[in-house]
């Protein structure tokens, strides 16, 4: 018998694979990141569209950074330093930008 549901994970991929719809689900991302502090769920964010938009291969390509390094930089004991994130961002035909905020008093 076959099944009549999606799971969670064909949805989100679906979802991502609509580039207006990626970017609101990283700049959500990023935002709970400035809150919480929480890199491996921005890096699961990442990864997660980078699959959606054609996967981890073709976004080595598309941002010039090995494959091997790639896996690494999104895993979740990932670290990657900020040109790694822009080239990654670049890859999926984003990139970074500041906004302002009132300052911390």
């Amino acid at each position: 018998m076959a099944r009549t549901y999606r799971t969670l994970e064909e949805d989100l991929k679906e979802r991502l694979s609509d580039r207006a719809w990626a970017l609101a689900y990283l700049q959500l991302a990023l935002d709970e990141y400035e809150n919480d502090g929480d890199m491996e769920a921005f890096l699961t964010a990442l990864r997660s569209v980078a699959q959606a938009q054609g996967g981890i291969a073709q976004l080595a390509e598309q941002s010039g950074i090995n494959r091997k390094h790639l896996y690494k930089a999104l895993s979740e004991n990932g670290n990657p330093q900020l040109s790694t994130l822009s080239r990654i961002l670049r890859g999926l035909g984003y990139r970074l930008r500041l906004e302002t905020v009132e300052p911390a008093l």
